[in-house]
C-alpha cells in the first residue's frame, strides 16, 4: 500500500499507513481517533499480551498533567514538550495556562499525523509552535524552539513516555545533559520511563519484544538507570511524606488521590531542577 495523503495545515503530506507508529499506537491506548488500522491491529495484539498497557499510558499522561502544574506553580511559563505525540485531551499549553495563563509551549515530534494535527490545533496560537524534529538533534530542536522560547529564562524540558524509545547507542543521558546545559538555572526537567522492574515484568517484555515491528524498537531500563540521566540535577519531592526526593511509579508522583498497586503502571517518573 502506497503511503497515505493526510490533510494538514498546509499541503497534504504523506504518511506510512502500512507500519505501525508508536505516536499512533499511544493515541490508541488513550482513546484517541489519531490512528489507523495498523496501529490499532498492533495495540490490540499489545493489549492482548500486556493488558496494562493502557494502565501505563493513562497514569503516564495523569503524572504528565500533575507534573505541568506543579512546575507552573513554582512560577515556570515555558515548556520544551519534546517527543509530544498525537495532541489528546489535557495538552501541555492547555494545562499549563490554567496556573500561568501566559505559558508559551513548543512541542516537537517526528511524526506526520502528530505534527499536522498540532499545527491544526496550534495555528492561532501565538505562544504555542510545533516542531517536526527528531529529538535526537539537540541543536536543531533548540535553535527552532528559541523562536517561541526564551532559553535565559527557566524552561520545562518535558520527555514523557519517550526515553525508552532511544537505545544505549542513542545515549539517552547525553541528550538530556545536551538540552539541560542550555537551560537557564531554576528550569525543570519532567520524564518518564517504562521498565522490566515490577510484578508485570514478563508482559512487559513481552510486549516490548514486539515493538521491533513498528518505527521505534522499545529499551527498558531500571531505576538505577533512569536516576543517572539524571546526574547533576536535583530530584523533585514526589509527595509530602519523609522519603524525601527521589524516582517513584507515575501514580506516586504528587497523586491527587489514594494510589492502589502503582507499580501496574510500570513506569519511572520524575521531575528534576537544574540549579546551576
Amino acid at each position: 500500500m502506497a503511503p497515505q495523503a493526510f490533510p494538514g495545515s498546509g499541503p497534504d503530506i504523506d504518511v506510512d499507513v502500512t507500519t505501525p507508529n508508536v505516536a499512533r499506537v499511544y493515541d490508541y491506548y488513550l482513546g484517541g481517533g489519531h490512528n489507523f488500522d495498523a496501529d490499532r491491529d498492533f495495540a490490540q495484539r499489545i493489549i492482548e499480551k500486556f493488558p496494562e498497557v493502557r494502565t501505563f499510558a493513562l497514569e503516564n499522561r495523569a503524572f504528565q498533567r500533575r507534573a505541568v502544574r506543579w512546575v507552573a506553580g513554582q512560577g515556570v511559563a515555558q515548556f520544551l514538550d519534546l517527543g509530544s505525540g498525537v495532541p489528546t485531551v489535557g495538552p501541555t499549553h492547555e494545562t499549563a495556562r490554567m496556573v500561568q495563563p501566559d505559558a508559551s509551549v513548543v512541542y516537537v515530534d517526528i511524526e506526520p499525523v502528530a505534527v499536522a494535527h498540532s499545527a491544526l490545533m496550534l495555528e492561532d496560537d501565538p505562544r504555542a509552535a510545533i516542531v517536526q524534529h527528531d529529538l535526537r538533534d539537540v541543536d536543531g530542536v533548540l535553535k527552532e524552539a528559541a523562536q517561541t522560547l526564551d532559553f535565559t529564562k527557566p524552561v520545562a524540558v518535558m520527555i514523557l513516555a519517550m526515553l525508552h524509545f532511544l537505545s544505549d547507542e542513542d545515549d539517552p543521558g547525553a541528550i538530556i545533559a545536551r538540552y539541560v546545559a542550555a537551560l537557564a538555572p531554576g528550569s525543570y526537567l519532567i520524564i518518564s520511563h517504562a521498565t522490566l522492574e515490577g510484578p508485570v515484568g514478563d508482559r512487559v517484555a513481552e510486549a516490548a519484544a514486539s515493538y521491533a515491528e513498528t518505527t521505534l524498537p522499545g529499551h527498558l531500563r531500571t531505576r538505577l538507570q533512569v536516576l543517572d540521566m539524571l546526574s547533576g540535577l536535583e530530584l523533585v519531592d514526589p509527595a509530602h511524606g519523609d522519603d524525601g526526593p527521589r524516582i517513584v511509579w507515575t501514580p506516586e508522583w504528587r497523586p491527587d488521590s489514594e494510589v492502589q498497586s502503582p507499580e501496574q503502571a510500570v513506569a519511572y517518573a520524575a521531575v528534576a531542577r537544574k540549579l546551576a
